[in-house]
């Protein structure tokens, strides 16, 4: 069933996302290695309760800069049972970066992942970036299409994917770039882990519910962006816009479909940069018939509407607004590298709709919260965000910021 996170759960996972930090003694594993161990506790909306350990293992070159994390783990999942997993991520000059993720659970799930990113391929004249992974989540949600869904309407799927998709930029500028990539996605639903409905048995007339559903797509995207670091950035602004053509291959009757998307980001630091506010506008729009659900715009989950499980709310178009305050705590020394720790209390607002001419003032739902974040810089942002809603909020971990 739906975990539903308290207050007591938030202060269990900041407690130890910063505790941990701090009072975790490291030990030495060789020349520029360093290895300690993290209790792992946390709650999602969706995913339900985590409790477990997480060993990373910290590999930095003789100048302090971090260039290896190995994060090997086992947590025991409230739904899904005990997970292990093993996290490899190397990091090079440049902000080249090659990812590696495998993981099993007991129950169903399971994932593989593979990624290479290099913003300055070929002496920084262009931007390369490929990744593959097959996954099966189990505890998926769907509560049908639109803004007005109710709670009660929760239905539960495992979605079984396979992806793959490139992306070749060329840089036009040192701010601009213009970028061709391609995917390919592969999705069926199958029973999920939780006793909630099927979504295949309450939804089976939702396009996308039944069957294989083989997407190919081609894309081409616009990006302007004079942020002072891709991953961390403190001071600048990002815009994005995309056109996407898609092939629903599986599908005879309206086989083709595109979606495009705008996104800007601005951060305003203030004159000491220990604090930084940071607005971010989402506009999304998906043209054609028969689109599968999970083609189509989402709010709720890490990325927007936090106080909202993952796809709480689905449809054709979406408009989004976030603004959070990043405030800068403490920086201190973890395993021979320097870390800071930030605040950022945060309020996210959106909807979706199926017409540009539904869109209304009503329609908007807001989600104030807060989060935790432990930086790394230039590579690795680690975070832990709790926002509110009036279904009882939601708690959400990641390995990057919001946006």
């Amino acid at each position: 069933m739906n975990s539903m996170p308290s207050p007591r759960g938030l202060v269990v996972v900041a407690l130890v996302f910063l505790a941990v930090s701090f009072l975790a003694a490291p030990k030495h594993a060789g020349a520029g290695v360093e290895y300690f161990p993290v209790p792992a506790v946390s709650t999602s909306k969706n995913d339900g309760n985590d409790a477990g350990l997480i060993v990373p293992i910290l590999k930095s070159d003789p100048d302090g800069e971090l260039r290896y994390l190995l994060a090997p783990m086992v947590i025991h999942n409230s739904i899904v049972g005990t997970r292990a997993a093993i996290n490899l991520f190397q990091y090079e000059p440049g902000g080249r970066e090659i990812r590696f993720i495998v993981s099993a659970a007991e129950k169903i799930e399971r994932k593989v992942l593979f990624s290479y990113s290099d913003p300055a391929f070929s002496q920084g004249r262009y931007a390369l970036n490929f990744s593959a992974t097959f996954f099966k989540n189990a505890t998926a949600r769907f509560f049908g299409l639109g803004e007005s869904t109710t709670q009660a309407a929760e239905t539960n799927y495992t979605a079984r994917e396979g992806r793959v998709n490139w992306r070749f930029g060329v840089h036009v500028n040192e701010v601009t770039q213009i970028s061709v990539g391609q995917r390919f996605r592969q999705v069926s639903l199958q029973q999920g882990a939780t006793d909630l409905p099927f979504t295949g048995t309450q939804f089976s007339s939702v396009d996308g519910v039944q069957g294989e559903t083989l997407i190919f797509g081609n894309r081409a995207t616009f990006h302007y962006d004079t942020r002072n670091s891709l991953v961390s950035p403190t001071d600048g602004m990002a815009v994005t816009a995309y056109a996407e053509v898609n092939q629903n291959i599986r599908n005879g009757d309206h086989p083709v479909y595109s979606r495009y998307e705008l996104e800007i980001k601005k951060l305003l630091p203030s004159e000491s940069k220990r604090a930084i506010l940071v607005m971010r506008a989402n506009l999304q729009a998906t043209i054609g018939d028969q689109v599968p659900f999970f083609e189509q715009s989402s709010l709720g989950g890490q990325n927007n509407l936090r106080g909202y499980g993952v796809d709480r709310f689905i449809d054709k178009n979406l408009l989004s607004w976030s603004i959070e305050e990043r405030i800068h705590l403490v920086r201190t020394k973890i395993a021979g590298v320097t870390a800071d720790f930030e605040m950022a209390p945060f309020l996210d607002t959106g909807q979706v709709f199926n017409s540009f001419s539904d869109v209304s003032f009503k329609g908007y739902r807001m989600t104030p919260g807060i989060g935790f974040r432990g930086l790394v810089k230039p590579n690795v942002v680690g975070r832990i965000d709790y926002g509110y809603s009036r279904e009882g909020g939601a708690i959400f971990a990641g390995l990057d910021f919001p946006y």
